[in-house]
């Protein structure tokens, strides 16, 4: 029986007239190869010490030529998940590894495989301890100025299983400097046991942990073809370096339960007073959109969330364009959202408290919008604590509704926050707690008021930010209560009903009043002793006297038993 692999990864990158391409083989899916396609083919030497039935996540390059102050030849970073060798247990592990961008492979050994390929292990550390974190996409933002500074983003899951209840995700960032020094480290190698130790050797000259750069042209390799051989066995033998690398915060930028992140982009974005803020758009397998950011002060947060597809499908593609323009794709369905879009705050409050980056409060047009471009004159934005006070009044107050309830009578107030903020009521400046004549529901208050319930009743949103919490009134009811009564349907059906009952009973007088005249009619008298009662003829239906019930049951039903306790 033939078994099937299907590949869900295929990373492309095209880098001038050189392709990159990591992927599957043959039709099966058991064959992975991560290749260069130029003059020469390059791809990894065959077996499970460079992968381990790996899937391949995504690729970037990194300029190092440009940065380095010995003209070092540029990385080619692969993320990826993997069986990991080092593990008695073979747990599937993220890693990424390096190869260097002039790699052209050996002269004799190696020939046409990679001479630079290293692989080191990517931890975010979330969960519970001994559950690995498996990287899904990873995103590259350049640091224009200084090219270490830059940051790789990743997104992780901790289970695979979409349906899984225990499922969570999050997000990682690692800086470039600090993934090349791990690769600077110590490599590791496998005992006569099986087993994965640090190497204690001696390392073989020319250095092997580094790209080409000068140091190394100065010594006559130029290009790997001038590597001697005792080095490229050692390379083939020793992918695996030790140690791992770890996020730039020591821990990830964001954690969520309940999701399935997949793919991720970031943004660099330029606030009212000119400070630099990294927002995240991260997707996941629901076709929601989350927008974040991270501070130290506080953490990873969430500004909003937003349903790109109606069906919930994993989003496969997402990219930023410069015009700032997000795209994103399932298998069905294609989407476009522009990430300066403001208009979904539709209050100063809300455009403040959100403390979004890309969006400020325009006073003089009265409604929030993109801060690029835009002069500290006519625009406030509060990202250190989204202080709504900032607010005009205006903005900040609420209409009343006066509303008449009835005493005893449960009646709805609704309230429909247009955010998905936290929502509770108040009652005359008191927060409402539930209780019998208070119902809370998510969408309004069900209400069975006495008279102590009169007052104002105030629907809001509330927030915490840095301790300061921040309230929004959506919509306020002044409550007045009367007496419990009747309306004027139930008055006309009720003098109906009672005027019907007199006329009943006057037709009842009447025709006693006739049939006790005819019985008089060619009699001389009738008279009744005071001790006897008159004997009413019945037709066919004759009563004896229950003993139990002192009362006449009707011949032929059957006599219930008197329960005894």
């Amino acid at each position: 029986m033939i078994s099937l692999k299907i590949v869900k990864h295929f990373p492309v990158l095209s880098i001038g007239n050189t392709l990159y391409t990591a992927g599957s083989l043959n039709f099966l899916g058991t064959r992975m190869a991560f290749q260069k396609h130029a003059q020469n083919l390059i791809k990894n030497e065959d077996g499970f010490i460079w992968f381990f039935e790996p899937t391949i996540i995504s690729m970037h390059m990194a300029e190092i030529n440009k940065s380095s102050e010995n003209n070092e030849d540029d990385n080619m970073f692969l993320f990826l998940i993997e069986n990991g060798i080092e593990e008695p247990r073979n747990l599937r592990l993220s890693r990424v590894a390096r190869v260097c961008k002039s790699d052209v492979g050996g002269m004799r050994m190696l020939r046409r495989k990679w001479t630079s390929f290293l692989k080191v292990r990517l931890d975010c550390p979330f969960g519970d301890i001994g559950s690995p974190s498996l990287v899904q996409d990873v995103f590259l933002l350049r640091d224009e100025n200084n090219l270490m500074n830059s940051v790789f983003y990743a997104t992780f899951i901790l289970n695979p299983e979409p349906s899984s209840t225990c499922s969570q995700s999050a997000v990682c960032a690692y800086k470039l400097s600090d993934i090349r020094q791990v690769f600077r480290g110590n490599f590791m190698t496998e005992t006569a046991y099986g087993t994965w130790v640090r190497f204690m050797g001696a390392l073989p000259s020319p250095y092997p942990r580094s790209c080409i750069n000068d140091e190394m042209r100065a010594s006559g390799v130029k290009t790997s073809y001038d590597l001697p051989d005792s080095t490229l066995q050692f390379l083939k033998n020793h992918p695996l370096m030790e140690g791992a690398v770890t996020p730039l915060t020591g821990k990830p930028l964001l954690v969520r339960s309940m999701a399935q992140f997949s793919k991720i982009v970031v943004d660099k974005v330029t606030s009212l007073d000119g400070e630099q803020h990294n927002v995240m758009f991260i997707s996941n397998n629901s076709g929601w959109l989350q927008k974040a950011v991270w501070s130290g002060d506080d953490g990873g947060r969430i500004i909003e969330e937003l349903q790109l597809f109606q069906d919930p499908q994993p989003i496969r593609f997402l990219q930023l364009s410069r015009r700032g323009q997000l795209y994103s794709a399932t298998r069905t369905a294609v989407a476009q959202l522009s990430v300066r879009d403001c208009s979904r705050y539709t209050s100063c409050a809300d455009c403040l408290i959100a403390r979004d980056p890309y969006c400020g409060w325009d006073h003089l047009k009265g409604l929030c919008a993109a801060v690029a471009g835009a002069s500290n004159f006519s625009m406030i934005q509060n990202l250190i604590d989204g202080d709504a006070t900032m607010c005009p009044s205006s903005h900040l107050s609420k209409q009343i509704t006066d509303i008449h309830l009835t005493a005893d009578v449960a009646q709805f107030l609704p309230c429909s926050p247009d955010t998905n903020l936290p929502m509770r009521w108040r009652f005359s400046g008191k927060i409402l707690e539930p209780g019998p004549r208070h119902i809370l529901l998510s969408q309004g208050l069900v209400l069975t008021p006495s008279f102590t319930d009169e007052g104002l009743y105030t629907c809001e949103t509330v927030e915490v930010v840095k301790g300061r919490e921040h309230k929004k009134a959506v919509i306020q009811y002044n409550v007045k209560v009367s007496e419990g009564g009747v309306n004027w349907l139930q008055a006309i059906v009720i003098s109906f009903l009672a005027v019907f009952c007199v006329l009943c009973v006057m037709l009842i007088i009447s025709v006693c009043w006739k049939k006790k005249s005819r019985n008089r009619v060619g009699t001389t008298s009738v008279s009744y002793d005071s001790t006897e009662q008159p004997e009413w003829k019945t037709e066919s239906c004759s009563c004896e006297s229950d003993p139990d019930t002192k009362k006449t049951i009707p011949n032929g039903v059957e006599k219930k038993k008197k329960s005894t306790v």
